[in-house]
């Protein structure tokens, strides 16, 4: 296990650090941002490329910066890759970078503090649904305001706000991870989809144990969705069919109308998706047991709450 001793002089910038009575530099953000660039890209040639500087350039900060720390942050010899040192030092490198960035946005607060660039990561089981009307109200409303959308799987949204790729996350709750803000939003029911001559769909609602004995079609894993599937189908008796996973709430839909199976849809997706003669009928269930959460998630502190928030009552009114 690395000593985290050497970090103190990251923990606290500000702070002058003394070894063998040598008095030297404080860290800078420059050196983070480097040092960041260099484990992200794995070259010092790209790594310079990205930051605007001379190869020689970044080689020093990084010097100076391994100096600071007490250690070196990646192997020599080679590619740029990080040493256990340097791999402790690039989480909280990352952290006071965006620390730093999130203090630069207080200022755009001022107002209701929807103006500039928010970048927004959303679960693909969402943003065909609730996206829509959001951006034609900002649009409407907030016309400086731009929002940059990137969709992903959960793990890989919350990767990418905890490395600032996202501003906010829109996703299913729970979304796990320190140091996130998570506002929720609205409760969604599921139900149940099927095949237009399945048994079930004699039946005007239907109850859990409907499902005892059923073939139930999820999406792949890494979805919140097919975890939440999973444990109902454990509860009610159903088997998950792991051979026909989809990568789409239309593709576990379609299946669901061949007669693969039964399907749990969201019920923004039926509002929108399913019309009557189409290729599944869909079901709810006696009682409001089975639902999912969704929530806007950012980080804790982030200068830009108050527009997020303001995104979240729009979201609401979206939704419900």
């Amino acid at each position: 296990m690395v000593s985290t001793k050497p970090f103190a002089a990251l923990a606290n910038s500000a702070s002058f650090a003394k070894r063998g009575g040598v008095r030297r530099s404080r860290l800078t953000t420059r050196q983070l941002s480097y040092f960041v660039a260099l484990a992200d890209t794995g070259s010092f040639t790209r790594a310079a490329e990205r930051m605007g500087v001379s190869q020689p350039s970044l080689s020093q900060q990084i010097k100076s910066l391994e100096d600071a720390i007490g250690g070196p942050l990646f192997e020599r010899g080679g590619p740029a890759i990080l040493t256990p040192l340097g791999r402790e030092a690039l989480e909280r490198a990352r952290r006071i970078l965006l620390d730093l960035t999130d203090l630069e946005q207080v200022r755009a607060a001022a107002g209701d503090g929807l103006t500039g660039t928010i970048r927004l990561g959303v679960s693909p089981t969402l943003g065909a649904y609730l996206l829509p009307g959001l951006i034609a109200r900002l649009h409407r409303e907030h016309p400086t305001l731009r929002v940059h959308i990137r969709e992903g799987l959960p793990d890989a949204l919350v990767a990418g706000l905890n490395t600032g790729q996202h501003d906010i996350v829109l996703a299913q709750l729970p979304v796990p991870g320190r140091g996130l803000h998570h506002e929720r939003l609205f409760r969604e029911r599921l139900q149940l989809a099927m095949a237009a001559d399945h048994p079930l769909g004699a039946k005007q609602v239907v109850e859990p144990a409907d499902l005892a004995g059923e073939s139930l079609l999820t999406l792949l894993p890494g979805y919140r969705l097919a975890e939440q599937a999973s444990a109902i189908a454990a509860e009610t008796g159903a088997t998950v069919l792991r051979d026909y996973e989809g990568t789409s709430l239309d593709a576990v839909r379609q299946m669901a109308g061949m007669g693969m199976g039964l399907t749990l849809l969201p019920e923004l997706y039926v509002r929108q998706e399913v019309r009557a003669g189409d290729d599944v009928i869909v079901r709810p269930f006696k009682s409001d047991r089975y639902y999912r959460e969704i929530g806007l998630v950012w980080r804790q502190g982030a200068g830009r709450a108050p527009a997020y928030l303001l995104i979240a009552d729009h979201l609401r009114a979206i939704g419900t």
